[in-house]
C-alpha cells in the first residue's frame, strides 16, 4: 500500500486511453471518473483488469464517441437494458456507465435505478476502498475523489461500508460474501460495526443464487490464505447457511479425558498447507493456475465425512473409520448443491478424498513395493497431487512425529519414482487384453475372463511378474489351467 499524490496518479494513468476518454468527455461537456477496483488497485500496487468509468450523464454516449475517436481496432458493445457500454481496444476492456443512485426492495437484490450525481454513485458502492474515483477531465486529471476515506481505510487495512452496513448488506446480501472475500484476498480486517452487520443480516443470503455464492467462495479458495475467509464465514454465521457440511466440522468432543482435534481448524490448516506447497513450486509466478482450485477443494473436503463416522470407545479412543470413503460419497452431492461442475473436476476431487488415507496407511506399515505399485495404479496421473494433499495433512504438534512422517513420505516418493521408471505402472492396462483371453480359450464375455484379467493385474502390481506381454501371457496360461480351462487350437 502506498500513498499517492495527484502527480503520482497522473503518472500511473500514463496510458493514452485515459486522456482520450477525458478529452471526449470534455468535448461533450460532461464529467467522467475512473472508479472502483482500478483506483483501489493503484494504491495497493496490484495489476487490475477492471477499468470502470462513471459519467455524470450518459455513459453509452461517451463510449460511442470514444470508439469513433479511437478509430480502427476499437469495438463497442452496448447494453441498453443496463445503461452500460463496453469498449475494447488494444487488449483493454473499459466499462462505461452513467452516475446513478439505487434503491432496493426487500425480496430482491435487483435495484431500482435512477440518474444521480457522482456522490450518489459512490454511496451505492459496497466498501470504502471501492468508493473512490479519479477525475479524467483535463482540468482535474488525476484528482482523487474520496468522500468516505477509502485511502485511509486501505492504509489501516480495514474493510468498511460507505453507509450504514445493515442497509448495504440488506439491500444486496452478496456484499456479505464480497466483504469476506476482500478481507481474505487483501489480508484486511473487517471493521467491527461492519462485522456485526454481517451477523445480523446473514439470513438475507438466502435470496442470492448459488452461482453467485460459489463464485465468491472460489475466489476465497484462490486467495493466499483461504482459511481466513472460512473462519470469518463461520464467525458471522454465514458458513452454516451456505456450506453446512463444512460448518459441521467445527466440533471437538472429550470423553474420559480423551479429545479429538477440531476437524474444522485442522481442515483449514491442511488447506493453507496445500497453498504453501503449491506456491513453493511456482517460483515467481504472479498467480497459480486455476487447476490448483480443485486440489484446494480436495483439501477442504478431505475430512468432510468424519462427523458421520465418529465413534468413541474406551479401548481405541476416538476413531473415524472409513471417513475417506464416506467423504468421497458426499462429494457429488456437495458439488451439485453448491453449483460446482459435475464433470471430471468433481471426479478428481472425489478421487483424492477417497485415496487420501492410502499413503498414510503405507507409511504406518512397511513401505513395500507392492503397496506403492497399487497406490500408483489407483492414483494414476493424480499421484503427485495426492502426495501433496497427504503431505499437507501432516499437522501434528509433535515435531518428532511430524518429521518421522515426512521422512517416510520421502521414502514413498522415491519408491514411486523408481517403480514408475521400472514398471510403468501409472495408468497401465494389463498387457493381455480380455479379447486375447477369450480368443485363447474360446470364451465369450464371462466371469472367468474377468478373473484371469484381474489375476494378471494383481500379479504385476505385487511384483510377481513384470509388466510385459510374454510374462503376462505365461501367467494367463497357468492361471487358466488352475481354473480348469484349456487353450483351443494350440494357440498357446
Amino acid at each position: 500500500m502506498r500513498s499517492l499524490s495527484q502527480k503520482d496518479i497522473c503518472e500511473a494513468l500514463k496510458a493514452p486511453v485515459f486522456h482520450r476518454i477525458g478529452n471526449v468527455a470534455d468535448t461533450m461537456g460532461v464529467e467522467c471518473y475512473l472508479i472502483g477496483g482500478y483506483v483501489r488497485d493503484l494504491f495497493l500496487e496490484r495489476p487490475s483488469k477492471d477499468i470502470d468509468v462513471v459519467v455524470v450523464g450518459s455513459g453509452i454516449e461517451v463510449a460511442t464517441a470514444l470508439v469513433k475517436d479511437l478509430g480502427k481496432g476499437a469495438h463497442l458493445s452496448v447494453f441498453r437494458n443496463f445503461g452500460t457500454a463496453q469498449v475494447k481496444w488494444r487488449g483493454m476492456e473499459i466499462e462505461f456507465v452513467g452516475a446513478r443512485k439505487e434503491s432496493y426492495q426487500r425480496d430482491s437484490r435487483k435495484p431500482i435505478v435512477e440518474d444521480g450525481t457522482l456522490q450518489d454513485d459512490l454511496e451505492r458502492r459496497d466498501f470504502t476502498i471501492n468508493a473512490m474515483g479519479v477525475c479524467l477531465n483535463a482540468d482535474h486529471f488525476g484528482e482523487l475523489i474520496d468522500p468516505f476515506y477509502g485511502q485511509e481505510d486501505m492504509e489501516d487495512r480495514i474493510i468498511r461500508t460507505p453507509l450504514d452496513p445493515d442497509i448495504t448488506f440488506s439491500d444486496d446480501p452478496l456484499r456479505m460474501m464480497r466483504c469476506i472475500r476482500f478481507a481474505t484476498q487483501l489480508n484486511f480486517r473487517i471493521d467491527e460495526e461492519t462485522f456485526d452487520a454481517l451477523c445480523r443480516n446473514k439470513e438475507r443470503i438466502s435470496i442470492i443464487s448459488g452461482e453467485r455464492i460459489i463464485d465468491e467462495i472460489n475466489k476465497i479458495m484462490m486467495s493466499p490464505t483461504p482459511s481466513v475467509g472460512f473462519v470469518e464465514m463461520e464467525r458471522c454465521g454465514l458458513l452454516e447457511i451456505v456450506f453446512p457440511e463444512l460448518a459441521a466440522l467445527n466440533i471437538k468432543e472429550s470423553r474420559n479425558g480423551q479429545s479429538h482435534k477440531n476437524i474444522f481448524y485442522h481442515t483449514l490448516e491442511v488447506l493453507d498447507n496445500v497453498v504453501k506447497f503449491e506456491s513453493s513450486k511456482v517460483q515467481g509466478a504472479q498467480e497459480l493456475e486455476s487447476s490448483s482450485l480443485w486440489l484446494r477443494w480436495a483439501a477442504l473436503l478431505h475430512d468432510i465425512g468424519k462427523p458421520r463416522c465418529k465413534v468413541y470407545s474406551p479401548a481405541q479412543g476416538w476413531t473415524f473409520h472409513n471417513h475417506n470413503f464416506i467423504g468421497a460419497r458426499m462429494v457429488p452431492g456437495i458439488f451439485r448443491r453448491l453449483k460446482l461442475p459435475m464433470d471430471e473436476r468433481m471426479k478428481y476431487v472425489q478421487k483424492l478424498v477417497d485415496l487420501h488415507m492410502r499413503p498414510i496407511a503405507i507409511i504406518d506399515d512397511e513401505v513395500t513395493d507392492s503397496a506403492v505399485r497399487r497406490l500408483l495404479f489407483d492414483a494414476g496421473d493424480d499421484i503427485d497431487d495426492l502426495m501433496t494433499l497427504c503431505d499437507a495433512d501432516i499437522t501434528s504438534r509433535n515435531e518428532q512425529k511430524k518429521q518421522r512422517f515426512r521422512d517416510n513420505f520421502q521414502l514413498v516418493r522415491r519408491k514411486l519414482v523408481d517403480l514408475e521408471e521400472r514398471d510403468r505402472i501409472r495408468n497401465f492396462q494389463p498387457p493381455v487384453s480380455g479379447e486375447e483371453i477369450m480368443t485363447t480359450f474360446g470364451l465369450t464375455p464371462c466371469r472367468e475372463v474377468g478373473t484371469i484379467k484381474m489375476a494378471i493385474k494383481d500379479a504385476i502390481l505385487d511384483g510377481k511378474i513384470p509388466n510385459e506381454h510374454d510374462a503376462a501371457h505365461e501367467f494367463m496360461l497357468r492361471k487358466a489351467a488352475e481354473m480348469g480351462l484349456k487353450p483351443i487350437n494350440n494357440l498357446q
